[in-house]
């Protein structure tokens, strides 16, 4: 719920004229919240010219006032930043340290989201890791035979993929406890829960550079998300008894064994301009 210091507030009508939902009025030359269509973005509070706005629901001492010197990023030092990235196989023998995580984490919660409903989740998998390959492992062996039954074009993407999710698990079988190509040597999983692909998929995006920043390196596991869409032993395994909500991106997180000296080419964008 919005409440608004009728002391501090100035009637400057500000919120008023960011409120999207149009949940905010003026009388007697004070802004009041109706309460609602409120959705809770907060848009209020970040305007606000006197700090007079509050929401109920959430944590106020998060609120941080804001200077060009702590929050302006350049946009040609963020795009080379963008540039830079890259997706990482290669890992030390050595954890993460557990507020690093978090604040990966955190970089997602912050990430905007439809109508502010926030409907992303998040799982850390770090102990349960042998326990979740092997699962992940026989999801897409199975997955991969019935690619196979169904594509008889040898030469097709699924068809690879399928020839070698079965490698990889026959791999496993001989040795469970060698490092697969689904996780690598990577200590830690973050794994993007959500009922809407689009903002878990945002939120995964931002904890992608966030991970960047911090000196770690990662890369999106595309093979576990097939697997675990496609196995109730895993969303058993996971905790996930809400059939709405499905992982909708698994980032696998450790510190990079490997050094790249620039960025690459990548094709010119597509761009109409109407």
């Amino acid at each position: 719920m919005i409440e608004i210091n009728q002391e501090k507030c100035i009637g400057c009508e500000k919120c008023v004229e960011d409120c999207f939902p149009q949940d905010i009025v003026v009388k007697n030359d004070k802004a009041e919240p109706k309460n609602v269509n409120c959705i809770k973005c907060g848009h209020c509070i970040a305007i606000c010219p006197v700090n007079a706005v509050s929401i109920t629901d959430y944590d106020m001492t998060e609120v941080k006032e804001y200077d060009a010197e702590s929050f302006a990023i350049g946009s040609e030092k963020l795009l080379n930043f963008i540039k830079f990235r890259r997706a990482v196989r290669q890992f030390k023998d050595k954890p993460v340290e557990k507020n690093k995580l978090e604040q990966i984490i955190e970089a997602g919660r912050f990430t905007p989201t439809g109508s502010n409903r926030q409907p992303v989740s998040y799982i850390v998998v770090q102990e349960g890791l042998p326990e979740l390959t092997k699962l992940a492992l026989e999801s897409l062996d199975d997955l991969g035979k019935s690619y196979l039954k169904n594509d008889q074009n040898e030469t097709s993407l699924s068809s690879y993929y399928a020839k070698r999710w079965s490698k990889m698990y026959e791999d496993y079988l001989k040795n469970p406890e060698l490092p697969t190509s689904l996780f690598f040597k990577a200590p830690n999983v973050i794994l993007v829960v959500s009922d809407s692909p689009i903002d878990g998929g945002l939120a995964a995006s931002s904890m992608e550079l966030m991970t960047q920043a911090q000196g770690l390196g990662m890369f999106y596991s595309g093979f576990f998300v097939r697997a675990a869409n496609n196995s109730e032993k895993i969303r058993a395994f996971l905790g996930l008894e809400d059939d709405a909500k499905k992982i909708i991106a698994c980032l696998v997180i450790g510190y990079p064994g490997v050094e790249y000296q620039r960025t690459v080419p990548r094709k010119k964008p597509e761009i109409s301009w109407r």
